[in-house]
């Protein structure tokens, strides 16, 4: 797990920064049956609350969130896809996108109700200056939600395995389990219009060789399907934490203090 221990302020992302217009229809290929947004509207209810999107990248999701929370902030460090969000929710009065970090939210304490990122920064033991930044922003019984793709899920899993020799997933469900979080395992589908665009997603992903490899198996599990669209079942954790809304904490001689 050392790799993913934090050095640096930012760490560039290998898929979206290099070929954004390959991760749009990576986007909008994902859960196409909205399986993750179910589990997110049973557990971090955002209908009238203050929501900010941690490495909202192009601003994919900023839209969906917008439609029922009362605000929503998307945070991304990398300036070009700041300005492409920025373009993307123009006109739309409750949305805006500014440019940091998650270890830096541009954002006063205790201000929104809800942070959410999805495939961004949180990635398990390294993430701690993160996970405190996120509860400076919250308000109290504010809820913290980290979207992630799941190694124990196949056959994407195998493929991330491939690409990441170092990681461990038990050491990874046990540090967020130890942070708090409840843990909710999801089993989505995607779906490509063709092969051209599976292959094109597939290949900002992975190593070359395992690329090749996931390519091939993907055609495989859609061998004999009538139509040209083409299905890849990858599973995600939904992590959520809820920042305590009360006198929780004792001090030294045992009197309760703000947490």
């Amino acid at each position: 797990m050392k790799r993913f221990v934090r050095k640096v302020e930012v760490v560039p992302s290998p898929n979206i920064w290099y070929y954004p217009d390959a991760y749009e229809r990576e986007n909008k290929a994902q859960d196409v049956e909205g399986d993750i947004w179910a589990v997110l509207a049973e557990n971090v209810p955002m209908a009238g609350k203050d929501v900010v999107d941690v490495g909202c990248g192009a601003g994919f999701h900023l839209e969906r969130l917008a439609a029922t929370a009362s605000s929503v902030t998307g945070v991304e460090p990398h300036p070009p896809l700041v300005r492409r969000a920025g373009r993307r929710m123009a006109g739309n009065p409750k949305v805006t996108v500014r440019k940091g970090t998650a270890q830096r939210l541009p954002l006063a304490d205790a201000s929104v109700d809800v942070v959410h990122a999805r495939t961004a920064y949180f990635f398990g033991p390294g993430c701690d200056p993160g996970l405190r930044e996120a509860d400076r922003v919250l308000r109290r019984g504010g809820t913290l939600v980290i979207v992630d793709l799941d190694t124990r899920h196949r056959p994407y899993g195998d493929w991330m395995l491939a690409d990441l020799p170092h990681y461990d997933p038990d050491e990874v469900d046990e540090f967020f389990a130890a942070e708090g979080f409840r843990c909710h395992r999801v089993r989505t589908r995607w779906r490509f219009d063709d092969p051209a665009a599976m292959e094109s997603v597939l290949r900002i992903e992975f190593s070359a060789g395992v690329a090749r490899r996931a390519v091939a198996e993907t055609l495989r599990i859609n061998a004999g399907r009538d139509g040209s669209d083409l299905f890849l079942p990858v599973g995600y954790r939904v992590l959520v934490r809820d920042k305590p809304a009360g006198l929780i904490h004792s001090s030294v001689d045992g009197s309760p203090r703000m947490p």
